[in-house]
């Protein structure tokens, strides 16, 4: 049996979207604490946050959007009942 601890991260970034994080990091880093960090610096950055905040960032989006479904699922008899007739007209 596999631990799941040591299996690879599932959560990958796009490189046009790592380039546009590199550029905000580097962005915040010289408005923030007027200091330049280097593209390298921004890609380590990158990824210990995406290695420590996307997998339980990840897993709550799943939750609440499991829970958004369940709720709608849970209503959907009183939001779309039709009500059935027992007697011809």
């Amino acid at each position: 049996m596999t631990s799941r601890r040591h299996s690879p991260m599932r959560i990958r970034l796009e490189e046009d979207r790592r380039e546009q994080l590199r550029g905000t990091l580097r962005h915040f880093f010289q408005q923030q604490f007027d200091s330049e960090i280097s593209d390298f610096q921004a890609e380590q950055l990158i990824d210990f946050f995406v290695r420590a905040l996307g997998a339980p960032v990840y897993n709550q989006a799943i939750r609440d959007a499991q829970a958004f479904v369940q709720e709608k699922l849970t209503d959907l008899e009183g939001e779309f009942y039709e009500p059935e007739e027992s007697e011809p007209r």
